[in-house]
């Protein structure tokens, strides 16, 4: 038996109890010694709709752990690794239990440089930004080109996503519904804050004010159709999230009048190639001491309580969950 939260059936909320961990499958065993709380964890505990899609399910849609056993010969035991995505914490037992198992084909070293702790606060918020920022990149979208917009700031893919731009250089435009968070949005390198509601409230026209050269969305929704519509000719927006909601009430007059690239970040299916590059450049470009401002740690008891706040938009940054704890 291993301690674990674990979602009983189809729209119970998560309960914190001992789980047969011979239900557990995968090629690689792992004791996991953290794991992290991210929005799809906060609907999956609570019980609502969308997230998981096999019950029971232990919910944490992140893992660092150390093998205890392997059946592929990538992975030894002792060696120390990491998980986002890849169906755990949805329709795979994932991280917020003391050990887990889990598929080989996504599970990747964890780099020297970062610590397991760091590791979990970056999770899936900071793997999901570092393939945002690394699109916006590879569609060509440059520090010199102008304004970079961001927005849900304030949460975990925005936090890391302002700090990988600025530490590129890029002028980043921080928007949030958060006014108080100013501070902490320019010490992560934020050049100007932007009301959310600028973007949110308003049904605006198919073609805006080109303000930006490139954005990162994590929001969906109204918000990204006013972020396409106010985006410079041959600029390019990462949609990462759906905040708001599924839908995107826009035309094709951006992508049609100003070339506009509207492109994704799938952190959940990600190719292992491009995992190892996005943590690669993790460990090249992240500003640690900004990783640990933004981050704070609990034990898995308190995932419980932390699902609504995170729902509500009140949890800034990032949640590590010890499972020491």
């Amino acid at each position: 038996m291993t301690r674990a939260i674990v979602v009983p059936e189809k729209g119970a909320p998560g309960e914190l109890t001992e789980f047969d961990d011979e239900q557990l499958t995968g090629e690689v065993a792992l004791d996991v010694l953290y794991s992290s709380v991210n929005f799809k964890d906060g609907l999956a505990v609570s019980g609502r709709p969308g997230v998981v899609r096999e019950w029971p399910l232990v919910p944490g849609i992140d893992i660092v752990g150390r093998v205890t056993a392997s059946e592929t010969p990538r992975f030894e035991e002792g060696d120390l690794v990491v998980l986002n995505g890849d169906g755990i914490g949805e329709a795979r037992h994932g991280g917020f239990a003391d050990r887990a198992r889990v598929r080989a084909e996504a599970l990747v070293p964890l780099p020297a440089s970062i610590s397991p702790e760091r590791a979990a606060a970056i999770g899936t918020a900071g793997f999901t930004a570092m393939i945002a920022v690394l699109a916006l990149s590879d569609l060509g979208v440059s520090p010199d080109d102008g304004d970079v917009l961001v927005t849900g700031a304030a949460g975990g893919v925005g936090s890391i996503a302002t700090s990988l731009l600025a530490g590129r250089g890029y002028r980043v435009i921080a928007s949030t519904g958060r006014p108080e968070e100013r501070e902490y949005l320019t010490a992560l390198g934020a050049a100007d804050l932007l009301d959310r509601h600028e973007l949110s409230d308003a049904e605006g026209r198919p073609l805006q004010s080109q303000r930006w050269a490139g954005a990162i969305d994590s929001v969906g929704s109204r918000t990204l159709a006013n972020v396409l519509a106010q985006t410079r000719y041959g600029g390019a927006v990462v949609a990462c999230g759906l905040a708001q909601g599924p839908d995107l009430p826009a035309t094709v007059m951006p992508f049609i009048l100003r070339s506009v690239t509207l492109t994704g970040a799938n952190s959940v299916e990600a190719p292992v190639d491009l995992r190892e590059r996005a943590w690669s450049a993790l460990a090249a470009e992240l500003d640690l001491d900004a990783l640990d401002s933004m981050t704070t740690t609990i034990g898995l008891a308190d995932v419980l309580p932390l699902a609504d706040r995170i729902l509500a938009g009140a949890v800034r940054g990032r949640t590590v969950v010890d499972l020491s704890r």
